[in-house]
């Protein structure tokens, strides 16, 4: 008896979060979106949602990470992320808090190389794991959108998210996306998942690996993309040291290149594989002294050419450009660049999840 009263409470609840929903669908034009941020780093998807124009309430955003919190409120004075663990997240929260728009980024550490492809039995999996398990317990949600690391696509978790998604009432798109197609110098591809309550207009079979053509523009070079100021520069320089036992296997962009290296979280901890590094000269000249350098057999003049090619990281601002963050967002002055780095290899760019906001 008691079951079947509690059941039907369940189902009177439901009822009215799907009628919310629907008042939510059918008032679209005129109302704000009510968005959820899970996952929500230094704020790359609220950067998204505000440069795709579309009217919107970020009705709270969680994360874990302190650090990612702290930058999170440095720049959005009106809005605090709350240094929460998502498993605490149950449907009656969001339900209450009116939320049609789902924007969530989970850690990719599960599904990528470094993290061993623990997929779903990674515990930092879990959150994840929990958000799938609430959808069918959510319909005043309308809209999701999911970024995770290139290879999430081939994982349990993924397929365990689109079961639940189609058991919810959800409509999907998958999309394969690299800022580099968009114009932008900077190579990062990544999965994306888009889902609705409602049909897509042009559904497609398989991954979306193109964006659309109004967001396709001119490749900038990296030389237009980089600080032009010495003084914000020079602690940057390569070590001499690294610059003997490492350049060969660094990935180097010249001030006339039209790509770079996707940045991770171990950029500038590691050589190879982690990001580019950039020399201020033209290709042609960079190419020059390195084949000088190359053919001496003097090792004092080796290390003075290596010097002229004027090797240095990218700065912390200089990566947040490549991954389209405003001009206008910063970081506290008590992050370190480690911090930075950090935070920034486990954000999204901006410009390509703004391009998916159409689909609301």
């Amino acid at each position: 008896m008691l079951i079947g009263r509690l059941q039907k409470k369940r189902e009177i609840w439901i009822q009215a979060c799907y009628l919310s929903g629907m008042e939510s669908e059918n008032n679209k034009s005129t109302k704000e979106y009510r968005v959820l941020e899970l996952f929500s780093g230094i704020g790359g998807m609220h950067y998204a949602i505000r440069r795709s124009g579309k009217p919107f309430k970020i009705m709270t955003a969680i994360d874990i990470n302190p650090v990612a919190n702290s930058i999170y409120n440095h720049n959005f004075a009106s809005i605090k992320a709350k240094n929460s663990n998502i498993l605490s997240l149950c449907p009656e929260t969001i339900c209450k808090l009116g939320v049609d728009v789902i924007l969530m980024s989970p850690p990719c550490q599960p599904f990528s190389r470094n993290g061993n492809f623990g997929d779903i039995d990674d515990h930092r999996a879990d959150p994840f794991v929990h958000i799938c398990d609430l959808l069918d317990r959510i319909p005043s949600v309308r809209f999701i959108l999911l970024e995770n690391v290139k290879g999430f696509e081939r994982s349990q978790a993924c397929e365990l998210y689109k079961k639940k998604l189609t058991a919810a009432g959800f409509y999907f798109k998958e999309y394969i996306l690299s800022p580099h197609s968009f114009g932008v110098p900077n190579t990062r591809h990544r999965y994306y998942c888009v889902a609705k309550r409602v049909p897509f207009q042009t559904q497609s079979n398989g991954f979306t690996m193109s964006p659309r053509s109004e967001y396709i523009q001119p490749v900038k070079t990296i030389g237009e993309m980089v600080e032009t100021n010495p003084s914000c520069v020079g602690r940057y320089l390569l070590k001499d040291d690294l610059l003997r036992k490492r350049l060969a296997v660094m990935d180097v962009c010249t001030s006339d290149s039209v790509n770079s290296m996707c940045f991770t979280k171990a950029y500038t901890h590691y050589a190879e594989g982690t990001g580019s590094v950039y020399s201020p000269l033209l290709r042609v000249e960079f190419d020059a002294i390195y084949r000088q350098m190359e053919a001496s057999n003097d090792e004092e003049e080796k290390q003075r050419l290596r010097k002229q090619l004027g090797l240095r990281y990218f700065t912390p601002k200089e990566v947040a450009r490549l991954m389209c963050f405003p001009e206008d967002f910063e970081f506290p002055p008590e992050i370190s660049d480690k911090q930075r780095y950090r935070v920034l290899g486990n954000s999204i760019n901006v410009m390509v999840v703004s391009s998916l906001f159409d689909e609301l």
